[in-house]
Order: structure tokens, then sequence, then C-alpha cells
């Protein structure tokens, strides 16, 4: 009896012992989750001064920026009733205490209504005040009292260097108030638009711009206004390292224009040339410039005595005014002379330096309007 009973112990030590080992790390984790606690806070010290640089231009510049969500009008497949239904998203700038807001014409063509939302979180109905599809861009009010807004520091784009740092503020896929940062990666660049053909003279950066992101601002290291960003090059619709922006110069140029007059005039000067058929008569004559082949009538080039290219009775062909400097800026194609006059108004005079007849010429033209 007394042997059966210690087989018996000896038999349970065993199972217990087995349970046990079993068990082992089950209780261990237990044990030690019971004595978990967290760990310490190792103390970071002072945040970098360009960490610190862009936190607070973030903190400025944020209250400029604008969330404009757009509506389109539909009509119901059902009941073939006219409804409103949401169009998409995009970002704005304020331009000044009047409650002008800038951004792409592209976020808010064929918009049946907008609205602009601030970073005090308040909404407002926006009115289209003007557009220059040709710039894509575009100026909206709202009716917020000057004391709400805060309009955007203006900087300058005709000193950007490559290599510069930028900030870009938008509402990318409707996250308000997201921030990238990038250098600027190119200047004068040239991408197709729908609507002018090409847009021309753009800062490309690799700030992240995705959709959503257009009409916001593209800012300098300094907090300030250097451009609006428009579009991105990428096959899938996002970012893929190239974005655009207008560049500032030129939006300070044409937003005056729109909200005065609700549109963009282009300066004109009134004169034809094709270089495709000017340029081997150039060559023929061993001389650079734009050969002007033909006048308009009553333009600012023809009130300034500019001539034309003529063809005789004869079929012979006698060369008119061949321009080869604007404002002392030489020139060598019509697409220079139009690139150059952007940065003119009309009303405005330039000096054109020619060759007439072989001799050099300078004339005044005062550039008209369209």
């Amino acid at each position: 009896m007394h042997g059966f009973q210690l087989s018996r112990l000896l038999f349970w030590a065993a199972i217990l012992f087995l349970v046990s080992l079993a068990l082992k790390p089950w209780l261990e984790e237990l044990f030690v989750g019971m004595q978990a606690e967290p760990r310490a806070v190792t103390a970071r010290g002072e945040l970098a001064a360009d960490e610190q640089s862009t936190i607070e231009i973030f903190e400025t510049a944020s209250s400029s920026v604008v969330y404009i969500a757009t509506t389109a009008r539909l009509v119901s497949p059902w009941t073939r009733n006219l409804m409103e239904v949401r169009r998409g998203t995009g970002s704005g700038v304020l331009w000044d205490r009047e409650g002008h807001i800038v951004t792409n014409w592209h976020v808010i063509e064929d918009a049946r209504r907008a609205r602009a939302g601030l970073a005090d979180g308040r909404s407002y109905n926006a009115q289209l005040v003007g557009a220059s599809p040709e710039h894509d861009l575009a100026v909206l009010r709202i009716g917020a009292s000057a004391a709400r807004l805060r309009p955007a520091l203006l900087g300058s784009s005709g000193d950007l260097q490559v290599g510069q740092k930028v900030l870009a503020i938008g509402n990318p896929f409707g996250f308000d108030y997201s921030l990238t940062t990038g250098v600027v990666s190119a200047l004068d660049r040239t991408i197709a638009s729908d609507e002018a053909g090409e847009i021309r003279g753009l800062i490309q950066t690799d700030a992240a711009i995705n959709p959503g992101n257009s009409g916001g601002p593209l800012l300098d290291s300094a907090g300030r206004l250097i451009g609006i960003n428009t579009a991105i090059f990428s096959p899938s619709g996002s970012f893929s390292g190239i974005g655009f922006a207008v560049p500032v110069d030129v939006v300070n140029r044409v937003v005056p224009q729109l909200i005065a007059r609700g549109e963009y005039v282009r300066p004109r000067i009134g004169f034809y040339g094709d270089d495709d058929i000017g340029g081997p008569l150039l060559q023929e004559l061993g001389v650079e410039g734009v050969l002007v082949l033909r006048v308009e009538p009553r333009s600012p080039a023809a009130r300034a005595g500019l001539e034309g290219t003529r063809v005789t009775g004869a079929g012979d062909i006698i060369p008119g005014d061949i321009v080869q400097r604007v404002d002392n800026r030489p020139v060598s194609s019509m697409v220079e002379i139009f690139e150059l006059l952007e940065g003119y108004e009309a009303g405005q005079t330039v000096v054109l330096d020619l060759l007439r007849k072989g001799r050099p010429t300078a004339l005044e033209v005062t550039l008209g309007g369209r």
C-alpha cells in the first residue's frame, strides 16, 4: 500500500512538472506584464534651426491659405431634375484684405459654386472676379471682414535660384493644410495646357504637389509667396517628383488686372513673323533677328512705322524690317518676342532695334491691348 501511494505521488509530481514547463512562458509574460511600466523618455533637446524655421513659416503662412470646394450642376438620371454635386477641391491664397483669393483657373473652371474655407474654420461663398486661362489663374472674392483676413507675404520670383528651399501648403486629396518641402528644381519650364496651348516660365519643384494642392502657395525660406502651385507631371496623376508653379512676378502682374477688369489684357505689338519662312531668308542675308512679314493696320507697330515684307508684281521678295532686340534684349524668334512682351503691360513703351534695308534703326512702340 505504501509503495502504491509513493507511485501516485511520483506520477502527479511528474504531471505538475510537465504542466509547469508548458505554462512557464505564459506565467513569465504575465509576471513581466504586471511589473511593466512606461519607459523613461529621452530628452530631445532643441529643435534644429531649419526645423524651427519650417514650423514658424507654416504657423505664419497657413493663415493665408484657403480651402476651396466646388460643386457642379448635373441632371439626375432618375428624376431629370437639376442637382448640385461636389465637383472637386483645391487651394487658394488670400491676396488682400478686400477678400480676394488667388487660385488656379482649372480649380474653379465649370464649377457652379465655390466655397472658401479659412484657417479659422469659417467658410464663405466665393464669387468669381476674373480669370486668365492662359496663365491658369483666377481670382475669387469672399465677404469676410478685413480683420479675419491674413494676406500672404509677397516675394519675388525673378531672382530665384535652382536649389533654393521651398515649401508648399495646400489641401491634397482633401487633407487640408498639409505642408511639404523641397527645392527649386528648375526655372522657366513650359507645360502643355488645354486652355492656352502652353504655359511658359513656370517654376519646377520637387516639393510634393498632389490633386488639391492646385492654387495653393509655393513659399521661399522667408515665408514669402513665390508661386502658385498649378500642376504635376505624373503618369499616375499623383506626385512623382515634378511639380510646377506660376511665378509670383507673373501673378502680381496678372491679378491686379483680373481684379480691375475681370480679364487679363495681353500687351500687343501688332506685327507678324514666321520663323519657318523668315529664318531661311535671314540666313541668306547673314543676319540674326526676326523678319517682319506683315504689320497689322492701325496697330502699335503700324503707328510706330514698322515695315513688313513685300512681294513685287514680278514675284521678287523685298524683306521688311528685321527686329534684332527688344529693349536691348536680343531676339531670334517670335516666341522670344512674345515671352519678352509678357513682362509688359498695355500702354508701356518698348524700343525695337532693327535693321531696315541693311541700316540699324530704332523705333519706339507703345504697346496696345489684346
